[in-house]
């Protein structure tokens, strides 16, 4: 009844910069902290980001400096602004948040993640 899709990934070099966008649909009565995690291939999966509803961001320290999140709550939407990027920030990328739906339940979901790829 509700869904996350994440788009924005892709290959980019060192140094260089991705926006990724994650928009929520459906039976949508109100978003809570909205999150980004990434899982790099035989690790576990880490929270990257986080942004609560009013706006105010949290970052684990390797992106700290480097990373920006930010919400558009008129659009159901979370943005990661990935810029200096490293080839550690390899990962596939997915958002999260809890959600309380026009029957007042209040559901966690994930989206289906998007690859982020940085090479030379």
């Amino acid at each position: 009844q509700v869904q996350l899709v994440e788009s924005g990934g892709g290959l980019v070099q060192p140094g260089g910069s991705l926006r990724l966008s994650c928009v929520a649909s459906g039976s949508i009565f109100s978003i809570y902290d909205m999150t980004w995690y990434r899982q790099a291939p035989g690790k576990q999966r880490e929270l990257v980001a986080a942004i609560t509803s009013g706006g105010s961001p949290n970052y684990v320290d390797s992106v700290k400096g480097r990373f920006t999140i930010s919400r558009d709550n008129a659009k159901n939407t979370v943005y990661l602004q990935m810029n200096s990027l490293k080839p550690e920030d390899t990962a596939v990328y997915y958002c999260n948040a809890p959600v309380k739906t026009i029957a007042r339940v209040i559901i966690d979901v994930w989206g289906q993640g998007t690859q982020v790829t940085v090479s030379s």
